[in-house]
């Protein structure tokens, strides 16, 4: 049973800076008004300009927070860009694995990186919200559909199913103080769509943003992230990924078509496409190139048996779901189910 929740900032320091104490105070509310203790790591709230300089600290935060008995659930602040920089400090003395356990691990965007590192460790994680976007929302209360599924999450350590969500929001565009209790616009959702393949589909969730997953092959952002990545394996390799179904979303940079071709390009040269039982897409956020990538989907993967179901509300478009990595899914686009045990 989860008492104690434990905040890290594992990309981008931006938890620590005073522009965001009304979004922490209001989160940390929330969460005690819950019944949670809360506990903020000790390198997690020193400012944007120390974490980004100190990859090692952001490492001892998350090496810490694994082994504080005290400790149930590790949540990250927010995503970032450079958490790869974290890899030294985890692995060359093999201090993530000896770490690992069965805390529930939660994040999104560039924790796609730490949760594929957790699956190196052989952790489990959970995938699809963090503190400062989720959790802080300015709005009068957390969005229902994103609240629905961390109350469960924080009451019962998983997740047993998801089905869309009723409505979808547009991105926030400032969160000063005058937001707070300002609501978000909001659209009917569709539902999930099935694009192609078999409406049912079965195996265990592993992927995250496309973004960082671009990155770690592609030298753009940060010219050593691929030797880095490559260096820890920390992309799964294509046996790895049988029978697994791959989660991608997009992030709020809304990548270019272009881009994002090259960035499933990289995904079919790894033969993922060729091992994984299933794709799931999360809705892009505000709704950017959504048709554009799912052509692309479609073409670039080039295999229509393959099932690819979209318009998950996951990862960086309002509101969000979770979804667990590494326990047995199964997907019905007919019933519009996805289901964990």
């Amino acid at each position: 049973m989860i008492k104690t929740i434990g905040v890290v900032s594992l990309s981008r320091g931006i938890l620590g800076e005073d522009f965001m104490k009304h979004e922490v105070e209001r989160g940390l509310q929330r969460l005690n008004d819950l019944g949670f203790k809360v506990k903020f790591l000790p390198n997690s709230m020193k400012g944007v300009e120390y974490i980004e300089l100190h990859p090692e600290k952001r490492a001892e935060d998350l090496l810490e927070a694994l082994r504080d008995p005290e400790i149930d659930m590790v949540l990250c602040a927010i995503g970032g860009d450079d958490t790869y920089r974290l890899a030294p400090y985890l692995f060359d003395n093999e201090e993530l694995i000896k770490a690992a356990c069965d805390k529930v691990f939660l994040g999104f965007s560039d924790t796609t990186l730490n949760h594929f590192m957790l699956h190196k460790a052989g952790m489990k994680s959970f995938y699809g919200q963090a503190f400062l976007p989720d959790i802080c929302e300015l709005s009068s209360d957390m969005l229902p559909y994103t609240r629905k599924y961390f109350e469960e999450l924080i009451t019962t350590g998983t997740i047993k199913e998801i089905t869309p969500a009723d409505t979808w929001y547009e991105q926030r565009e400032s969160f000063g103080t005058d937001q707070i209790g300002v609501s978000l616009p909001q659209h009917i959702n569709s539902g999930f769509e099935l694009l192609q393949g078999s409406s049912r589909f079965s195996g265990k969730i592993l992927g995250g943003c496309i973004d960082s997953m671009y990155d770690m092959f592609d030298g753009e952002r940060y010219s050593d992230m691929p030797e880095i990545c490559e260096k820890y394996h920390l992309f799964p390799d294509a046996e790895d990924w049988k029978g697994r179904i791959i989660l991608l979303e997009s992030s709020e940079e809304k990548m270019p078509p272009e881009k994002y071709r090259k960035a499933l390009e990289y995904l079919k040269e790894r033969d993922v496409f060729g091992a994984v039982s299933g794709v799931m897409v999360g809705k892009p956020m505000d709704g950017a190139f959504e048709e554009e990538y799912k052509e692309l989907l479609v073409e670039v993967i080039d295999d229509p048996q393959l099932p690819i179901l979209c318009n998950i509300n996951i990862g960086h478009a309002l509101p969000h779901c979770i979804i667990p990595f590494g326990v047995d899914c199964e997907v019905d686009a007919e019933e519009q189910i996805i289901s964990f045990r």
